[in-house]
């Protein structure tokens, strides 16, 4: 797992390293990580701004210099820290050339520019001046690289109205929360995190990576039996949500994951249509009335005995039966219990009954899900989402799985960050998807949030073959489906090289 961390988190770590050493070295070693991690070229722009991070871009120019690799400076204020003017003078000993912002000023015929205007300390709106830079910059046919976070670009939200969109981001120290969150991947094409030996004082958030996966997808003996590997269960579906058919999907979406016997649970009307697009998974009709679910103990309590994950809601409706199962499972239930999709819906107005429970819950809101539990505007969790997942987790000891481009998982005290996925996968059946797969893989894993967080990884794996194979447009939830299993079989195969 790669370390994250909150910008509270990242200065008190440099203000403990600067006690032992100069923030003048720390500064040089910056630029020089930075210059020894790219093979500079062409016509070179390096706009600093007034901060430490406009250092940097001194210090990188300084280097650049002493290496006979020619760059331009432009200052995108007259104002300078302390430590950024140490270098700044270095460059005006070294004859470097130093252009000073004007209205006209045109950024334009540069193979490179280097983004060195704001730290990770901005918290403003870009505006006046440096709206009009960063624009001139985005609109240039430059590569662009931004020195730690793009200028503009939250690093603690990700969260923009005006930033530098870059081709190459170099995170200085430890990758931050504002290069995954919300905004970041369609600013940043792509980053590096730049290491100059800065120990994290406080605990921080996880990347994780695919080899971490290596202790969710496990080596099978062969003296093992399907029993060993979970009996799962899937309780959704509603006539006027034929949904069912995603339903299906998950049912078979459980198997390809890992589960033993997948279990779909659904009303009688529509138990024919999964029955007809499945061939692994047990279909369990429920009675009905108007092709909506109705309460049944016998027939829960036959899951409940039977399944070691029962995953619910999934185009379920909204209805007092489908809110009395809900209870049931939450009250009765003693293994893994998901709820997605309409099972949050409900969740929301009875989510004081998850602190009785002695089942291990996992929830998957997306963000307006999450605003329907927490009461807050979706606004809000935009720009505090890791901490109000942690704080939901906490009060109410689940696993909460929050939805969005890069996805957060927490159980209250660690976070593992997903960055895994792709826009196409903003359609119909995406969340479905995903829990099929958490189903399956919590199955045999107890383990659960490496376990939740993994089957996030290979969902999101699996959208971005999906698109490679489409596009953004084209490609639909089935697609993503379709390339679960390559996922899977790819990542068990890159691992066992690993090791």
């Amino acid at each position: 797992m790669i370390d994250v961390v909150s910008v509270e988190n990242m200065k008190a770590s440099d203000s403990r390293k600067c006690q032992e050493v100069s923030s003048l070295y720390l500064m040089y070693q910056a630029a020089l990580r930075i210059y020894e991690s790219f093979k500079w070229y062409g016509k070179i722009l390096i706009v600093c701004g007034s901060g430490n991070n406009g250092g940097d871009g001194y210090a990188l120019s300084s280097i650049l210099k002493a290496n006979n690799i020619e760059s331009k400076i432009l200052m995108a204020s007259n104002k300078i820290s302390d430590t950024s003017k140490y270098y700044y003078d270095i460059c005006v000993k070294n004859n470097i050339e130093i252009i000073k912002y004007d209205d006209e000023l045109q950024i334009e015929g540069y193979d490179i520019i280097v983004d060195a205007i704001f730290g990770i300390g901005f918290r403003d709106d870009a505006s006046g001046i440096y709206f009009d830079i960063i624009n001139k910059i985005n609109n240039s046919k430059a590569f662009v690289i931004s020195i730690d976070i793009n200028s503009g670009l939250n690093a603690d939200t990700g969260m923009t109205k005006c930033a530098i969109k870059s081709d190459l981001t170099m995170s200085i120290g430890t990758f931050k929360t504002g290069h995954f969150l919300n905004m970041a991947k369609d600013y940043i094409k792509d980053k590096i995190n730049l290491d100059i030996d800065i120990p994290i004082i406080d605990t921080p958030y996880y990347l994780l990576e695919e080899k971490d996966l290596r202790n969710v997808l496990k080596e099978r003996l062969n003296f093992s039996n399907k029993g060993d590997f979970g009996y799962v269960g899937l309780i959704g579906g509603s006539l006027e949500y034929s949904g069912a058919i995603r339903l299906a999907a998950m049912g078979t979406l459980a198997i390809v994951s890992g589960a033993g016997v997948s279990i779909c649970a659904t009303p009688k009307s529509v138990a024919p249509i999964v029955a007809n697009n499945i061939l692994e998974s047990t279909v369990y009709p429920f009675d009905e009335e108007n092709g909506e679910i109705l309460f049944d103990k016998d027939k829960l309590d036959y899951l409940i005995k039977r399944c070691k994950v029962i995953t619910f809601g999934m185009g379920i409706k909204v209805t007092e039966n489908s809110k009395k199962i809900l209870e049931y499972l939450i009250l009765n239930y003693k293994s893994k219990l998901v709820i997605d999709a309409d099972g949050l819906t409900i969740l929301s107005s009875i989510k004081e009954k998850l602190i009785d429970s002695e089942a291990k819950i996992v929830l998957t809101p997306h963000m307006k899900e999450f605003s329907r539990l927490i009461e807050r505007n979706i606004d809000e969790i935009y720009n505090n989402g890791i901490e109000y997942a942690m704080e939901f987790s906490k009060a109410y000891n689940v696993i909460l799985l929050l939805k969005g481009p890069a996805t957060i998982i927490t159980d209250g005290n660690d976070v593992l960050l997903v960055d895994r996925g792709t826009s196409g996968m903003a359609t119909a059946g995406s969340g479905d998807v995903l829990s099929g797969i958490i189903t399956g893989i919590l199955g045999y894993n107890d383990d659960l949030l490496l376990a939740t967080a993994g089957a996030s990884y290979i969902n999101g794996r699996a959208g971005e073959l999906a698109e490679e194979k489409n596009s953004k447009i084209t490609m639909t939830s089935k697609d993503t489906v379709d390339n679960v299993k390559n996922v899977i079989n790819s990542i068990i195969n890159n691992i066992k090289e690993m090791d």
